[in-house]
């Protein structure tokens, strides 16, 4: 089992995770991050202005991936 940390970035500031997750695989922290985002869009969805988020994904070692959302508007605003 490796500990991974999910750090949180955003427009604001750096975020980092103290405690990690243990998984069997990177994939599984794949997965992981992928439900953060998902979970931080629903949170930035209620706010008038849209922010990019990333959660940087490391272990005890090295950086391992990064997974982003970004909002990109292009044209009129509703």
């Amino acid at each position: 089992m490796v500990r991974y940390y999910f750090d949180i970035r955003d427009n604001t500031g750096f975020y980092p995770d103290e405690e990690g997750m243990e998984f069997k695989t990177q994939r599984e922290a794949e997965v992981e991050a992928a439900r953060s985002l998902a979970g931080l869009a629903k949170d930035l969805a209620t706010m008038d202005e849209r922010q990019d988020v990333a959660v940087e994904v490391r272990t005890d070692v090295e950086d391992v991936f990064q997974a982003a959302l970004i909002f990109k508007r292009s044209g009129t605003k509703q």
